[in-house]
């Protein structure tokens, strides 16, 4: 932190303290809490209408309030509308609540700002597959302009659980199966979100994602070694190096302790070791949940003193349970001292954002367009480097001029579906399926209406085939006759996102299955009977197991993966299949084998993966950083020193030649194996990474700087060290493929990782 940063936020916690001691413990409360104004019987989030509050607005917030609760993003509101509303409810609250404090208004911004009308982008699973820190911070600096322009202060994201099981419905709100790429990209959303002047919020910490068997909510059985080298380090980058302002609880509880109600997670370590200082908010009706559903409190009012002397500042979407504080402090079972200092984050917080300054004046916004002509070209761009191509015989690109196909079928039940595109998060999916009266009041041309912009001299038909759910077969001979009188077909299949058990993807859509949903497989089969080529696109929230699509004998000629591309990802898919832009995303996760064979992550040991002393294969379809392109690259000449100090910096150089004939771009991944540790250690972790864009024949030399703290472990004592030791480092086309190899001596004692140690990799590129 910078000398002018310091003395700024001394100068808002001396503000926040000086308002603090003017206030009466009612006041204090009403800022802990939050309001769902608009909340009615949809369901967008867990148990909602089982937590449905009576209190009336007027009354809860005659004191004032903390949080508005999804002022924009609960139902369609026109934005102006809503926008005059808020700034004449924020002028209410500075003039009667008695302390001249406006709330904070949240939302959802996971795939950009939850709201009708607003610019829709690739899903956070997309993010991860381009492989791409830099685009992410761009739009989420275009994400909270947008947010910031409406009054709103704070966003819900980024999601930073590592992925250990597809089967688990959230999948599609995360980046990635490895701490790394999650937390470097997490991270670079966090300083494009914060940049626009909105605060982010990382959840869910921790350790959500590691559910037993992808169950949603279910409870997690993680040791502290693997919370410590797999869970925590995306959150500790985004913290310390993204300085995010504020973190959200999991729901989920660790070896029998509910993350709301974890003073060693959110005091101890988040606070205490790492440095936060910024606001905890709990998710949505988990202070209530360590009554109802954990079993660890007795009464709001217990469930509400566990959460807050844990680290918990504030109660969203409602008070259900900290409206109790208040009682409590007057009867004595709390101090009201662990309220003051809640109330004090807060107060600070509202300081930073300029909240406490704010009169506003005027009605807001009078014309707002929440997806310019910028956004969704950074829409389209992300949706491009994001699409992972899994195989291909030569029947891509569709469209050279020697070979533009006269007819493409283009069939499936995603194949013209708008819907298709968008994750659990998106508006489209989390609220305007509740209001099907409702345009969508934004363009989202699927990949059927992008195809016929895209092949204008081609004839682009359609069929259905199925639906993504369900027995019915009654479409396939329409859709195999279509095929049949085509050149080339492309067959659309996946996920619809939903939450609750509306769609086959989303949160509480946890699945026992990994096979695509409904009649969708045997879709493909009937139609390869009409010898036709097919590609096959897939648009799911998931990875889904896909050997009989890759390796099978009757597999399709070519096949795409893409996870939620957002509302240009139709334009972006259409581009690649004819080849005016060329694949570059690869795998963020491992492709199943089977759901028989979760959890499953390429960061295991020897005995994790496939061996003579079990019958049971475990090894992916397709590994983590797997993605192919229209042209072919060769690494070589890797170069490393052979020692480096414990505490130091590791310099890795390699060659990247573009051995095709088409321009392409290469995700260089650098992978390293600790070959004997005082623990047991991965086969493989990536160290770096970088995207590289060569012509034809050209080459670039590729110079990495790696903290030696990316190859830190918890050793038998629990420190958090780098140890002595050979590690081997490679560079190849996924974490499987050792293509350019060496090998390093790390020297020196056993180096303690601290604050000041290095968590980021950095790369120079020069022309070879």
């Amino acid at each position: 932190m910078t000398t002018t940063q310091t003395t700024t936020q001394t100068t808002n916690e001396r503000t926040a303290l000086d308002l603090l001691t003017t206030m009466t413990l009612e006041q204090k409360v009403a800022q802990l809490i939050g309001y769902w104004i608009d909340r009615g019987e949809e369901v967008v989030a867990p148990m909602a209408g089982e937590m449905a509050t009576s209190s009336a607005y007027e009354d809860v917030t005659r004191h004032g309030v903390g949080h508005l609760t999804r002022v924009y993003g609960t139902r369609p509101v026109d934005p102006v509308e809503r926008a005059r509303w808020l700034w004449a409810e924020q002028r209410r609250l500075r003039e009667r609540s008695g302390h001249g404090i406006p709330a904070l208004v949240h939302e959802e911004c996971l795939t950009g700002l939850a709201a009708w009308r607003a610019a829709t982008f690739p899903t956070p699973l997309a993010w991860g597959a381009s492989f791409d820190p830099e685009i992410v911070e761009r739009m989420g600096a275009l994400i909270g302009e947008s947010m910031r322009s409406l009054g709103v202060h704070q966003g819900l994201a980024p999601v930073l659980d590592v992925i250990r099981d597809p089967r688990w419905g959230r999948v599609d709100e995360c980046i990635g199966e490895d701490p790394y790429l999650v937390g470097t990209v997490g991270t670079a959303y966090v300083r494009g979100l914060q940049s626009a002047g909105v605060h982010a919020t990382l959840k869910h910490f921790v350790g959500y994602s590691a559910s037993r068997a992808g169950r949603n909510h279910a409870p997690v059985s993680i040791g502290p070694r693997e919370l410590a080298d797999v869970f925590l380090p995306p959150f500790e980058m985004a913290v310390r190096d993204g300085g995010a302002h504020s973190v959200m609880n999991s729901y989920s509880d660790l070896d029998g302790v509910p993350a709301a109600a974890s003073r060693a997670l959110f005091t101890d370590l988040l606070r205490e070791q790492w440095g936060f200082d910024g606001v905890v908010v709990s998710d949505y009706f988990a202070v209530a949940f360590l009554q109802l559903m954990h079993g660890v409190a007795t009464s709001p009012a217990e469930a509400a003193a566990l959460a807050l002397t844990a680290g918990i500042d504030v109660e969203l979407p409602t008070g259900d349970a900290y409206l109790a504080l208040v009682d409590a402090v007057r009867e004595g079972s709390l101090e009201e001292a662990a309220v003051d200092r809640a109330v004090l984050r807060v107060l600070t917080q509202k300081a930073e954002l300029g909240l406490l300054t704010e009169t506003f004046e005027g009605h807001g916004p009078d014309v707002v367009d929440l997806d310019p002509p910028g956004h969704r070209a950074l829409a389209r761009t992300l949706a491009e480097e994001s699409v992972v191509l899994l195989a291909n015989d030569g029947v891509l690109p569709l469209g050279s001029a020697e070979r533009a196909p006269a007819r493409v079928a283009v069939v499936g039940p995603n194949a013209d579906r708008a819907a298709a595109l968008m994750g659990c998060y998106s508006f489209v999916n989390h609220v305007l399926a509740h209001h099907p009266d409702v345009e969508l009041g934004l363009a989202l041309p699927t990949l059927a209406e992008a195809l016929r912009a895209q092949l204008p001299d081609s004839e682009v038909v359609t069929a259905l085939g199925c639906e993504v759910e369900g027995e019915d077969r009654s479409g396939f001979a329409e859709a195999a006759e279509v095929v049949a009188s085509a050149d080339v077909a492309v067959v659309v299949l996946g996920d619809q996102a939903g939450l609750f058990g509306r769609g086959t993807v989303g949160e509480g859509n946890d699945v026992e299955s990994l096979e695509l949903p409904g009649q969708q497989r045997a879709l493909v089969a009937e139609l390869r009977q009409t010898g036709t080529p097919l590609v096959v696109v897939l648009l799911t929230g998931r990875p889904y197991a896909l050997a009989w699509a890759l390796d099978g004998e009757d597999r399709p000629n070519a096949v795409l993966q893409s996870f939620f591309p957002g509302e240009e990802g139709g334009a972006a898919i259409a581009r690649l299949l004819t080849g005016a832009a060329s694949p570059s995303g690869r795998l963020p996760v491992s492709l199943p084998r089977a759901a028989g064979a979760q959890p499953y992550g390429y960061l295991h040991p020897v005995l994790g993966g496939p061996s003579e002393v079990t019958s049971v294969d475990p090894t992916p379809v397709r590994p983590f950083g797997f993605g192919l392109t229209y042209t072919t690259f060769a690494r070589t000449d890797l170069t490393t020193p052979p020692t480096c100090p414990t505490d130091g910096t590791i310099a890795v150089e390699v060659t990247v030649t573009n051995t095709g004939a088409r321009e392409g771009t290469d995700v260089v991944q650098l992978y390293a194996r600790d070959v004997a540790a005082s623990v047991v250690r991965p086969v493989a972790q990536l160290l770096a990474y970088q995207r590289v864009t060569l012509a034809p024949g050209a080459s670039a030399r590729l110079a990495f700087e790696v903290p030696t703290a990316r190859l830190a472990l918890t050793d038998p004592a629990w420190r958090r060290a780098v140890e002595p030791g050979t590690v081997e480092v490679w560079v190849g086309g996924s974490c499987a493929e050792r293509e350019a190899e060496g090998r390093v001596e790390l020297v020196g004692p056993l180096a303690p990782v601290g604050p000041a140690s290095g968590r980021i990799a950095r790369c120079s590129v020069s022309p070879a």
